[in-house]
């Protein structure tokens, strides 16, 4: 299930991932970070080789939909539908 929260980008330029997130992340771990333009995906530099292909067709998925909606083109749907929807991916 997807799980969405917010940070804030301090004055370094540090990010503090929300506890709920860094759920099986470990201290000191390597992370891997793939930007396209303002979209930031962070995922464990351990996993990359495993699930990078993965990862890369989510991007493209992301980018796909993000150019839908700034055309107009989405779809309005309650929260119950969208639930439905989600679990069809």
């Amino acid at each position: 299930m997807v799980e969405i929260d917010i940070t804030r980008l301090s004055s370094k330029g540090q990010i503090v991932i929300p506890a709920n997130m860094r759920k099986g992340f470990l201290e000191g771990e390597k992370i891997l970070i793939i930007r396209d333009k303002n979209i930031l995906i962070l995922k464990k530099a351990s996993e990359m080789d495993e699930q990078f292909k993965d990862d890369l067709e989510f991007a493209r998925r992301t980018e796909e939909a993000r150019k839908r909606i700034e055309a107009g083109e989405y779809i309005s749907m309650d929260s119950k539908n969208l639930a439905e929807e989600m679990m069809k991916w």
